[in-house]
């Protein structure tokens, strides 16, 4: 088993979309384990950001906010880093159809330019990159496992689909010590919860926590795969800290509930609101794409990882976090 106190004390960390849902939370993790961090964001209204995500901790980090598209301010902050989690992006479908240039600009061209810096100043970090299960479209068969065909339904899939051929490509021509993990619907505190576009587990807890009805389309049976970003925050530290992994693309899964369970569940847990089922909008019938179940035993067989902690606890530790820092995030 890898001691993460060994692997990463004292290590210098650099984690794109610092202050956003999982890029705060793992800086939570590695500050535990003695890292030095440095948090670099954009802050772009209503992609996740969040100062306050990392409030209890802004002493023991350091944080830049720049645009992870400058090659030369990029150059500079990504020098002498051991490692580099590179979580910048978007997982919306509707955006990216309604502004693609934007889509390509925050979740291709951002980790083209990382890769670049790394090539031209820091050749020897370790760079674990996270997508989305936006790459696999419609699905043919489930559970998806790393050789679906991938057939995406809006740009961002397509984008993150490129961005990710980027890091193997970096590997393979560069020799960067890459790996890409393909994340799943992923919760927990510090999330965005302003708005819908960015996990529907999340916004079905601010919906639920506030005693609102919940519009679930369609028949409610849609199943989707759920981590609680803990166990996420494991399979990132386990890539990273593991040279076999290097060059090599991995599922997460977790817990795979229907919607309208999801939702009768949080109703149990809070005592409050409610659901109705409605028909799907014409807008949102062209990106559905029905049950999404991950395959997740390469990096179980391989590592070890799988997660730990149940849906159940993972909602409850999540309700009780907005339940006491409702204020910074609705």
């Amino acid at each position: 088993m890898i001691d993460f106190s060994t692997t990463f004390k004292g290590k210098k960390v650099l984690i794109t979309g610092g202050l956003g849902f999982i890029g705060s939370n793992l800086a939570h993790r590695l500050l535990d384990l003695d890292a030095e961090i440095l948090l670099l964001d954009a802050l772009i209204p209503g992609q996740g950001g969040n100062l306050f995500n990392v409030s209890d901790i802004k002493d023991r980090v350091r944080v830049n906010i720049s645009n992870v598209c400058d090659l030369n301010s990029l150059s500079h902050l990504v020098s002498g880093q051991d490692y580099i989690f590179d979580l910048a992006g978007s997982a919306n479908h509707q955006d990216s159809i309604g502004d693609p240039f934007a889509d390509l600009e925050i979740n291709c061209r951002s980790h083209l330019t990382l890769l670049e810096a790394c090539r031209r100043v820091n050749p020897d970090a370790r760079i674990v990159f996270t997508s989305n299960r936006n790459q696999y479209g419609r699905l043919t068969q489930t559970p998806v496992n790393e050789q679906h065909p991938r057939l995406p339904v809006e740009p961002n899939g397509i984008h993150n689909i490129t961005a990710e051929y980027y890091y193997l490509l970096y590997n393979y021509i560069h020799g960067l010590r890459t790996t890409s993990l393909r994340l799943t619907n992923t919760y927990g505190p510090r999330h965005l919860m302003q708005h819908h576009k960015q996990g529907v587990a999340s916004w079905f807890i601010r919906l639920v926590s506030d005693n609102r009805e919940v519009y679930i389309f369609g028949d409610g049976k849609q199943i989707r795969d759920l981590n609680y970003v803990d166990d996420v925050l494991d399979a990132m530290l386990l890539t990273a800290a593991t040279e076999d992994t290097v060059g090599e693309v991995y599922n997460l899964g977790g817990s795979p509930i229907c919607l309208a369970d999801l939702v009768r569940k949080l109703i149990e847990m809070t005592g409050t609101g409610g659901y109705k089922l409605v028909p799907y909008p014409d807008q949102l019938k062209i990106t559905e794409i029905g049950n999404y179940v991950a395959d997740y035993s390469k990096i179980k067989n391989q590592l070890g990882w799988e997660p730990k902690i149940s849906l159940h606890d993972g909602l409850r530790r999540t309700i009780a976090f907005y339940e006491r820092y409702k204020q910074h995030y609705w």
